[in-house]
């Protein structure tokens, strides 16, 4: 079974900053297309962010310019970088890896943004 750790969420006033982490197996993450998803309560799991391998990342319209998605390969590790929170971004963030053959879940990490 595949792991992806997500790590870095938490309780943040609005307008403020978190950096969320997901740390994966080499052989999954060299090869992955990542992505951060999330689910607020009573709403269905939404994108927020995808990075290749290769090629152009992508945001939901409601994030883009507010956070970045990156990776780095020397530590197996993707982030998401969010700033300017808004209380509407409070939920359960995702990290997915999609590649051949799999589609792996990390178990989430509570955002919560509020005053």
């Amino acid at each position: 079974q595949v792991q992806l750790v997500e790590s870095g969420g938490g309780l943040v006033q609005p307008g403020g900053s978190l950096r969320l982490s997901c740390a994966a197996p080499t052989s999954i993450f060299n090869r992955a297309t990542m992505n951060w998803f999330r689910q607020a309560p009573g709403k269905q799991r939404e994108l927020v962010a995808g990075i290749p391998r290769y090629g152009t990342t992508t945001y939901a319209v409601s994030v883009k310019g507010r956070f970045t998605i990156s990776r780095d390969s020397a530590k197996n590790t993707m982030y998401l970088q969010m700033n300017s929170l808004k209380p509407e971004d409070t939920a359960v963030y995702y990290c997915n890896a999609v590649g051949v053959g799999y589609d792996t879940w990390g178990q989430g990490t509570q955002v919560t943004v509020s005053a």
